[in-house]
């Protein structure tokens, strides 16, 4: 799932878009009602893109649990958050068998499932594509070649990219 604009705020319900990048804060934007506000920098946001579900193994980040639930469900919503806690780690060991039962708590997992039906309802779950392996090459200028005779002297030498020649200082007027 690309979820790289879309964050949490801790103490805020619900999720929000990234809108713009201010001086002490960040324009968000509520994605159920649509309302615009400030999240200052003492709120922890967290971007969805950056949070992770602790398993045996490693790691999984939080766009692929989404892709999980997204297959089982085929499309549709989860079951609901609020549900017995117990539904709820049963449902996450069938996404997820090899969650950590023990790093995992029952707060997270109704955090994941209310966030995956907020993003169902509002179309915004989607796939991420994945990259070609073929890539069109890119085409490269071509070099001029020198012909076998001529060399560049210490004045032809081209200038190196980037770096501009210094203007030449203007004589300064003559004073009366």
């Amino acid at each position: 799932m690309v979820l790289k604009d879309i964050m949490a705020i801790s103490g805020q319900p619900g999720l929000f878009k990234f809108i713009a990048q201010g001086k002490n804060a960040i324009i968000v934007e509520h994605l159920e009602t649509k309302r615009r506000g400030s999240a200052f920098n003492t709120a922890r946001v967290s971007s969805l893109d950056e949070i992770t579900v602790y398993t045996q193994k490693e790691d999984m980040p939080l766009g692929k649990v989404f892709d999980l639930i997204f297959e089982k469900e085929n499309g549709g919503p989860a079951i609901d958050f609020r549900s017995d806690p117990e539904k709820l780690k049963s449902y996450l060991g069938e996404v997820v068998p090899d969650y950590d039962r023990e790093k995992v708590y029952n707060s997270d997992i109704r955090k994941i499932l209310q966030w995956y039906n907020i993003l169902q309802a509002l179309n915004l779950l989607v796939k991420e594509e994945p990259e070609s392996k073929e890539k069109p090459e890119e085409e490269k200028p071509e070099k001029k070649k020198e012909p076998a005779g001529k060399k560049e002297s210490a004045t032809e030498k081209a200038e190196p990219a980037g770096k501009k020649k210094a203007p030449k200082p203007r004589p300064k007027p003559k004073s009366k």
